[in-house]
C-alpha cells in the first residue's frame, strides 16, 4: 500500500491563493486507508478552505490512477479553477496527464510503500526496486529495511538488534537472521551476494511494464 500524510495546511494554502473555485478529490484507495486523502479528509480539507473564502466541491474517486475512473471528470474539470488532488504523486500526475490545461495540485506528501501496523500506525516494508530478493532473506528486504540497504550482513552500527540510526528501528540484519534461523535456512546467509543491479529501479529512469500475454476482451454493444 501507498503511505502518505497530509501536506502542511499553509502549504495548500499558499499553493491555492491564486485561485478561488477549488475541486477537492479524494481517492479511495490506499490514501483512504492510510486516513490520509479519502472521503472524510476531502470533505475536512473543503470545509477548511471554504472558511478562508475558496469555493469548493468534493469528489472521491475510486482510484485516480485509473483512467475509467478519472475520465468521469472530464467535463467538470472546467468549471474550476484549481483541483486539489488529495491522492498519492501517481494520482496527481495522472490526471494533470489527461487534463493538461488544468492546474493539479498535491495535498499529500507520498512517503513510502507501506503496511497497516495498528490504528493509525503504518512501517515502510518495500522500495519497489523492480529485482525482489525476499527468497534468500527469509521474507525481510534489506533494501527497505536496512537503513544502509547493506546486502551482505549488518553494519558495525547495529547494536542489541537495533539500528545505529535510531534505537526504536530493528536491525534489518537481525531480523533475517533470526528469521532463516527459525526457518533452519541459516545457510542462505554464506552465500555471498553478486554485485547488484539497479537497472530494475530508478538506475534505471522511469519504469513500464506492458503484459503481452494477456487477452482483454472488450463487449461491443449491439
Amino acid at each position: 500500500m501507498i503511505i502518505a500524510q497530509q501536506k502542511p495546511l499553509e502549504e495548500i494554502v499558499e499553493s491555492l491563493a491564486s485561485y478561488k473555485k477549488v475541486l477537492v478529490a479524494g481517492c479511495g484507495t490506499c490514501v483512504t486507508v492510510c486516513l490520509a486523502g479519502g472521503e472524510n479528509e476531502a470533505k475536512d480539507m473543503a470545509a477548511k478552505l471554504e472558511l478562508i473564502g475558496h469555493e469548493c466541491e468534493v469528489v472521491t474517486l475510486e482510484r485516480q490512477c485509473d483512467t475509467e475512473f478519472i475520465e468521469t471528470l472530464d467535463e467538470e474539470v472546467s468549471k474550476y479553477d484549481v483541483i486539489l488532488s488529495m491522492a498519492c504523486g501517481c494520482g496527481v500526475q495522472f490526471m494533470a496527464e489527461r487534463w493538461p490545461d488544468t492546474i493539479v495540485l498535491p495535498a499529500l506528501n507520498t512517503s513510502f510503500y507501506g503496511v497497516n501496523r495498528d490504528v493509525g500506525y503504518w512501517t515502510e516494508m518495500c522500495q519497489g526496486c523492480g529485482n525482489c530478493l525476499l527468497a534468500l532473506t527469509g521474507g525481510v528486504c534489506p533494501v527497505a529495511r536496512c537503513s544502509k540497504s547493506n546486502f551482505n550482513g549488518p553494519c558495525g552500527g547495529s547494536q542489541s538488534g537495533s539500528c545505529e540510526v535510531n534505537d526504536d528501528t530493528d536491525c534489518a540484519w537481525q531480523l533475517i537472521y533470526d528469521r532463516l534461523k527459525r526457518q533452519g535456512k541459516l545457510d542462505c546467509l554464506t552465500k555471498m551476494m553478486p554485485v547488484r543491479s539497479w537497472q530494475t529501479s530508478r538506475d534505471g529512469g522511469p519504469r513500464a511494464i506492458r503484459r503481452t500475454d494477456v487477452n482483454v476482451e472488450v463487449e461491443e454493444n449491439e
